[in-house]
């Protein structure tokens, strides 16, 4: 069975409190090895600590999430930065900017952006990038801090990952040469897709996959709550779409991800 990493789950919603125990049995029984839980808000980083400290394969990711990001103070960077010294936070995400809902104001969103890409850079932790409607702004400032003072552009380590990568074969080209990964999810597997020409040329070892649990559910159960098991799809799907074995598309996204992730694979 392949080894598989999830790469972003939301699994410390309370949409699991019942069953959290049983969602990640079923996961190991389909090959996943790590997961990683991604905060989106203090008390959610607070929650993705407490099930990586619970879990072995659980992994914790600190951040506010653009819907959030009117809440973050501060005084909450700094509890980021203490929450960072435990020994299972691997990234600072999921942060970002999203023009779709705008459940913050946009100048609230670039600001704590900001911010949190400078944090991550003083915690020397990669990034999880949120990106909706806002393909421009997000790849500006992504640019800056990628290449200004301080910047360790197109190294050879990963600076972070497009979560949920929406855009053009053109700007992942453009991600890439900064130094980002690239991460598929579950719409890969829907008919109408607009993810397949991505999956077919992002090289793969640029390439994440990840459910978004409880969102984006795979096809095969489209409507009902994602769980971590369920990114077997979206490695199946695409090497389905590059013509090769699953087990070459999990070798290289494990791979990816205990790069990225620091994991201990």
């Amino acid at each position: 069975m392949p080894v598989l990493v999830d790469s972003h789950t939301h699994i410390d919603m309370r949409l699991y409190n019942r069953d959290r125990d049983q969602v990640l049995e079923r996961a190991r029984g389909a090959g996943v090895a790590a997961v990683v839980d991604v905060g989106c808000d203090l008390d959610s980083s607070r929650g993705a600590i407490r099930l990586a400290a619970q879990y072995s394969e659980v992994f914790a990711a600190l951040g506010f999430h653009p819907h959030s990001a009117a809440k973050m103070r501060d005084s909450d960077l700094e509890r980021l930065s203490e929450l960072a010294q435990h020994p299972k936070v691997v990234a600072i995400g999921e942060i970002g900017l999203d023009f779709y809902r705008n459940l913050s104001p946009r100048e609230v969103q670039v600001e704590a952006f900001k911010k949190q890409l400078a944090l991550a850079r003083r915690l020397r932790l990669p990034v999880i990038v949120h990106c909706r409607d806002a393909q421009e702004e997000v790849l500006s400032i992504l640019t800056e801090w990628a290449y200004g003072a301080g910047g360790v552009g197109g190294a050879k380590e990963p600076l972070g990952v497009l979560h949920c990568f929406s855009g053009d074969r053109e700007l992942s080209q453009r991600y890439i040469e900064m130094g980002f990964l690239l991460s598929i999810a579950g719409p890969i597997t829907y008919p109408s897709s607009h993810a397949m020409e991505i999956a077919h040329h992002i090289p793969l070892d640029k390439l994440l996959i990840e459910t978004d649990c409880p969102f984006l559910t795979p096809q095969p159960y489209r409507g009902k709550r994602n769980e971590p098991s369920n990114v077997s799809f979206v490695a199946e799907k695409i090497g389905e779409i590059r013509g090769v074995p699953t087990a070459v598309v999990a070798e290289h996204t494990t791979a990816n991800a205990a790069q990225l992730f620091r994991l201990p694979l």
